[in-house]
């Protein structure tokens, strides 16, 4: 069978640590986690055919990545890889989670210009198809295999880049705690050695690293006494207050403890007639009720932070830091800092 798009990505189910010996014992491949839109490429079956870019939901995009449709020269006819999608911000020195948003919404009449200003990367870690052969069925370290020759036999440089990978325990925490610090890698995802590539099945495990910081309850759901979520801010070097993110719903527990100290805001709040997102880039809108920004929690949260200092990912409440005052939080754009 020739695969043909769409075609629905294996996916990954959240876990909290890596997995321990017993599956290092069944057999398991690590891979760096980049922090990039999912992305399926189709080279044609043959000369005069077309270059195909499809997203994680099935959209045809090609006509936004006009450079990785003139690199797909360097590749062989009949191949279909899946992989991350980033952009590499030279001012910045790092990779772009921004530019990449801009490019995927561009239009086609300005996604020249937009990727001379912002190259596009295809970091692939799958092959499904190779040389017109569907691969689904073949174990991941078959496919592995076929995918680092592929780079190997074609001479593969840039946009193209392999995922790096290791069978290595050690190293995968390693990557966790130290490569997580570099833009744009955001923790690892672990693939049985045996697996099967199976569409839209949650058949892989995801590990984002997580560090804890601080930031201001400027608003809430729910209301004073039993808050639902928290929505937390942090003052810029203005002293404006800048909101940062939303928990995910709070226990019973924290709920209550956070009720005691809340207070209703009073007048001149900085977030009055401010509306707040329900997730990050989503037009669904919280209803939020304003509490005087006095309190600092401890949050938990993973590395994907835009740079103006936002979290992509809803925040995880720990406690209340009742023995630092709004002045010791981070400011804003300080990202993951401690207070």
């Amino acid at each position: 069978m020739v695969l043909t798009p769409p075609v629905e990505p294996m996916l990954a189910q959240a876990a909290e640590s890596v997995p321990g010996p017993a599956a290092v014992r069944a057999g398991v491949a690590y891979e760096q986690k980049l922090d990039g839109h999912r992305a399926l490429l189709f080279t044609p079956a043959g000369p005069g055919g077309a270059v195909v870019v499809q997203t994680r939901r099935g959209a045809l995009v090609q006509d936004r990545w006009p450079d990785l449709v003139a690199a797909a020269e360097q590749l062989p006819h009949g191949l279909v890889l899946d992989g991350e999608l980033v952009v590499w911000d030279a001012e910045e020195g790092r990779l772009s989670f921004q530019a990449l948003q801009r490019r995927a919404a561009a239009r086609a009449r300005g996604a020249q210009a937009l990727a001379a200003q912002w190259p596009a990367y295809f970091v692939a870690f799958d092959v499904l198809q190779l040389d017109g052969q569907e691969l689904l069925n073949r174990p991941y370290r078959e496919r592995r295999a076929l995918l680092e020759q592929l780079f190997i036999d074609h001479a593969l440089t840039a946009p193209w880049t392999l995922c790096p990978m290791t069978t290595d325990l050690a190293k995968a925490r390693e990557w966790l705690q130290t490569w997580t610090d570099v833009s744009g890698v955001e923790g690892i995802v672990v693939k049985p050695l045996t697996s099967r590539y199976l569409p839209a099945y949650r058949g892989w495990t995801k590990i984002r690293r997580r560090d804890t910081t601080e930031a201001v309850i400027g608003a809430i759901t729910g209301n004073l006494t039993r808050p639902q979520f928290l929505i937390l801010g942090r003052h810029d070097q203005t002293g404006q207050l800048r909101a940062v993110g939303r928990t995910v719903p709070l226990r019973p527990e924290a709920s209550r403890r956070v009720g005691e100290h809340l207070a209703a805001a009073g007048p001149g709040h900085p977030w009055t007639g401010v509306r707040f997102a329900a997730s990050w880039g989503s037009r669904e809108a919280l209803d939020a009720v304003l509490v005087r920004p006095e309190l600092v929690a401890e949050i938990s949260a993973d590395r994907a932070i835009d740079h103006g200092g936002v979290f992509r990912h809803p925040l995880r409440f720990q406690r209340l830091r009742l023995d630092v005052s709004v002045d010791d939080v981070p400011r804003f754009g300080a990202g993951l800092a401690a207070g």
